[in-house]
């Protein structure tokens, strides 16, 4: 019984972190499949999930499809984007960036932005330095 214990707890603590809290006891995710989410968002209506959202952070997976529309508008937070792969523009302000697998990019709070002209799937994860808005 002491050893199925003992493998159940670290089964747990392998993907889940235990916080203590003011005598209370918070469960975090640590572990998030994000080869998943991708192929997720390529069936879904929608183009990015986000899945950490923190009061500090805020990470997700954008996925466009060749040539799909990318309508996002300005955040409250800054972000960066690592692009895992595909092509493409991302206007930033007045600039547009050429992007490339393994890339990444800053975009300051309040400051529009959008990616577009991707022949290829384009996969990019996003930091964002607060919650999602």
């Amino acid at each position: 019984m002491q050893g199925l214990r003992r493998r159940s707890r670290r089964q747990i603590l392998e993907s889940v972190r235990v916080i203590n809290v003011t005598q209370s006891i918070v469960l975090l995710k640590i572990e998030f499949d994000t080869k998943k989410y991708v192929k997720d968002l390529a069936k879904s209506k929608s183009y990015f999930h986000t899945f950490l959202n923190r009061k500090n952070i805020a990470v997700g997976i954008l996925r466009l499809g060749p040539g799909e529309e990318d309508t996002q508008a300005p955040h409250h937070s800054d972000e960066v984007y690592y692009i895992v792969r595909g092509n493409g523009f991302l206007n930033v302000g007045e600039k547009v960036y050429v992007i490339s697998e393994g890339m990444s990019y800053f975009v300051a709070k309040n400051i529009e932005h959008k990616f577009h002209g991707n022949t290829e799937e384009l996969v990019v994860v996003y930091f964002f330095s607060g919650q999602d808005s």
